[in-house]
């Protein structure tokens, strides 16, 4: 099926009442037929519904959801995107161990990868996304994760995802790729060559900023590349928690599970249902308005590049953007409804966002409405002056996403705050 479709369809098989809607299961726990079934589903000897901090009937439906959308294997959904990340980090990283990040990233990705990753005995070595060699001198043994973004936020550079997949593949690690940004709907990284994708459900997905989630899909047939890894050895050994179950043994993604199994189990940080139902209705829309995004966000960009007091526009779908041609390849139905721009001072960013009326001053991305951020100030606060050149964020940059009000609109709204 085409991706309009399974955004409506994929997933869900109709209850006993056969409603068409997905119905919102809101319950903690679930009835057993008896003891003897109860026992078979702790010891993963049949799959089924056990707690809702584990498993829940519509949060199945949207990872399923997801998951097709992304033309990956299984999915897990997750409380917010943070988790997301961070449960993809610890599902492969311990003690001692290393992962590899892009300077470009959110603003929180890099405080939980440059500092509260180090409380877990876990080192971060940064790379430039733009150049994707410096990986090479990064990695050793105990290195146990790429991560990067697709359209980096709020740099909005392009990665070159088959070089890094190609650096990654040589020393057999594992490739994670926050797709946010995106969306499965212009870009599907697990058709490039990546083995994992996280998303922040809290913003296309949902699409009206009405809820706080995440999610992690796995790509088709990850346990070749975890299978007898070395660098993986806690998926090749019997895990004591579950009686000596070895999830590279398993006929099911492996990847997903375990952190279902493993870090929902111990951490928690669960979906709620009714966030789940929130997220099943912005998908089944999500084609339609990530198209819209993109129209709006390149005629604002075009706008943009052409006023006098405007530096650099940030937009892969310009021309004149360095990663232009690398977009056309990556996403060649749209570049997505984030872009920035840099004005000469961090005042005159501050003064422009004060001054927009249809863009609304809010720290997030991928609502209906526009939004319009002074990152310095806000999301990448709290990096030091050379982190924040690291990830692109110039005192006087300003993001916008870009939402479903007519760009004409929007265009006269950023006329005016400009002067």
């Amino acid at each position: 099926m085409k991706e309009q479709t399974l955004a409506i369809h994929a997933g869900y098989e109709k209850d006993a009442q056969g409603t068409m809607a997905v119905p919102i299961y809101q319950t903690t726990a679930y009835q057993f037929r008896d003891a003897d079934h109860a026992a078979n589903l702790f010891e993963l000897k049949e799959l089924g519904n056990i707690y809702t901090r584990l498993m829940n009937p519509t949060t199945d439906v949207f990872e399923k959801r997801f998951a097709a959308l992304e033309k990956g294997a299984a999915a897990v959904g997750t409380a917010s995107g943070m988790s997301a990340i961070f449960y993809a980090i610890a599902n492969v990283a311990e003690v001692g161990d290393n992962i590899l990040v892009a300077k470009q990233v959110y603003g929180g990705t890099t405080t939980l990868t440059g500092h509260t990753i180090k409380r877990f005995g876990i080192e971060t070595r940064y790379f430039d996304v733009n150049n994707p060699s410096e990986i090479e001198q990064l990695v050793d043994e105990k290195s146990k994760l790429v991560l990067f973004e697709s359209i980096t936020n709020p740099s909005i550079d392009v990665a070159d995802f088959e070089k890094i997949v190609a650096i990654a593949d040589r020393y057999n690690i594992i490739t994670c790729v926050d797709n946010t940004v995106a969306t499965p709907i212009l870009c599907n990284p697990l058709t490039l060559g990546c083995d994992v994708v996280v998303h922040s459900a809290s913003k296309y997905t949902t699409g009206q900023g009405l809820a706080i989630g995440g999610i992690v899909v796995e790509r088709t047939n990850l346990v070749e590349k975890i299978k007898g890894n070395l660098r993986y050895a806690h998926f090749n050994e019997p895990d004591a928690s579950y009686h000596g179950l070895v999830y590279s043994d398993l006929p099911l993604p492996l990847f997903t599970l375990r952190i279902r199994l493993a870090l929902l189990r111990d951490l928690g940080a669960a979906p709620s249902p009714f966030n789940s139902w929130l997220y099943i209705q912005g998908l089944e829309t999500l084609p339609l308005r990530m198209r819209q995004h993109s129209d709006s966000a390149l005629a604002i960009a075009r706008y943009l590049e052409q006023h006098p007091k405007v530096k650099k526009v940030n937009y892969p779908g310009l021309a004149s953007h360095p990663k232009h041609e690398l977009a056309q390849k990556y996403f060649p139905k749209g570049q997505s409804g984030l872009l920035s721009f840099e004005v000469e001072t961090l005042e005159e960013a501050k003064a422009i966002a004060n001054k927009t009326e249809i863009f609304k001053l809010v720290v997030n991305i991928g609502d209906s409405k526009s939004i319009i951020t002074h990152p310095a100030s806000t999301t990448h606060q709290q990096l030091s002056a050379q982190e924040l050149k690291d990830a692109g964020v110039a005192p006087g940059l300003i993001r916008l996403s870009v939402g479903l009000e007519d760009s004409e609109d929007l265009i006269a709204d950023l006329a005016q705050a400009l002067g």
